[in-house]
């Protein structure tokens, strides 16, 4: 039971009171200027990354990643022998996600353009490179694209933050940035 029930009982009919169309208003224009400021932080602060996501079948994605790993491989690292590549500026390289690893580790150059690739060969994965806001989620039989630009060097931990599994708390990969 309303405190002031409307006169008439079709209550969307009653007119508006000045301060609710004020209210309405300024609502509908916040949301237009939030709404601009994403398209335009999207494209002049180049924090958000354009990617594109194809279809793919596992094995396919696999038998590229290793093709590059053989190609690029540098050296290995870790009691497991796990490939370093360092694939030239401008490539593609690939990282497979899986239970319970990224692989390969990459090596990049900073100041350089690669379009990397991910895709999971088992569950759906999230690549959560740190300490960059990077998150995307890697599905099996996709692979998803993106163009990226390393602009500072050091070592980037490349984390999973979709539970995977009893296991998951160990997924964590690497990304070398060097100098030229």
């Amino acid at each position: 039971m309303a405190i002031a029930p409307p006169e008439r009982r079709l209550w969307w009919k009653e007119p508006l009171d000045k301060a609710e169309i004020i209210w309405i208003t300024i609502a509908f224009l916040w949301g237009i200027v939030m709404f601009l400021a994403m398209i335009y932080w999207h494209i002049v602060g180049e924090q958000n990354l354009s990617n594109e996501a194809y279809r793919i079948d596992p094995e396919v994605f696999a038998a590229k990643a290793e093709e590059m790993t053989e190609k690029y491989q540098v050296r290995e690292e870790g009691d497991t022998g796990i490939p370093v590549v360092h694939p030239p500026p401008g490539s593609d390289v690939y990282l497979i996600s899986r239970l319970w690893e990224w692989w390969p580790i990459l090596e990049l150059e900073k100041d350089q353009s690669y379009r990397l690739h991910l895709s999971s060969m088992d569950w759906q994965h999230g690549f959560s490179l740190q300490p960059t806001n990077i998150n995307v989620q890697v599905h099996p039989n996709y692979d998803l694209v993106m163009t990226i630009k390393p602009n500072e060097a050091g070592t980037f931990s490349v984390v999973c933050n979709e539970f995977c599994g009893i296991g998951h708390h160990t997924m964590v990969g690497r990304i070398y940035v060097t100098e030229r």
